[in-house]
């Protein structure tokens, strides 16, 4: 299965595909990053045209991986409204672009009580227990690129959960 992860912003849009290996691999080795990166949009752009490139380029990414479904961050209240506003903005032109794949969002808190164990773990505890998890070379960079990656993997170590499956969780 491929999951294509977000974390959506205005400014930096972080994304990352991941894909889970078929047949019995070792836990360890079963998820494997395929791609991430991040979508950039200039601050002296107009707004509708920052929302258009970010719209236009999750799609690239959908058309281009094929992902079977899209872990997208929620939105993390923030004090300053503008950005709040701009990030929701944001986040909204992901959600259309991925409308037509299986979709679940999680809050940050979610995210690192799945990889870390913690919900209040720290961005470098994160990056570094994705780095382990993933066996990756070096700390996933930049912050957005692995804040995308983390998502994408709580999405397929919940979906894998056998917690969640006794449970009688189903996704959207």
């Amino acid at each position: 299965m491929k999951v294509l992860g977000i974390d959506p912003g205005l400014a930096i849009t972080g994304y990352a595909i991941l894909q889970e290996r078929a047949g019995n691999a070792r836990a360890l080795e079963r998820f494997q990053v395929l791609e991430a990166g991040v979508i950039r949009t200039h601050p002296e752009t107009e707004t509708p045209l920052r929302l258009r490139a970010v719209y236009e380029d999750v799609v690239h990414l959908i058309e281009e991986f094929r992902p079977e479904a899209v872990a997208v961050e929620e939105l993390f209240f923030n004090k300053n409204v503008t950005t709040a506003m701009a990030v929701s903005q944001a986040r909204g032109v992901v959600l259309l672009a991925c409308s037509e794949l299986l979709m679940e969002s999680f809050t940050p808190l979610q995210v690192k009580q799945q990889i870390c164990g913690y919900g209040r773990a720290t961005k470098p505890q994160m990056q570094a227990m994705v780095q382990r998890l993933l066996r990756l070379n070096a700390l996933p960079k930049p912050d957005d690129a692995a804040d995308a990656i983390a998502v994408a993997l709580c999405y397929l170590m919940r979906k894998n959960s056998p917690i969640r499956s006794l449970a009688g969780v189903k996704g959207r």
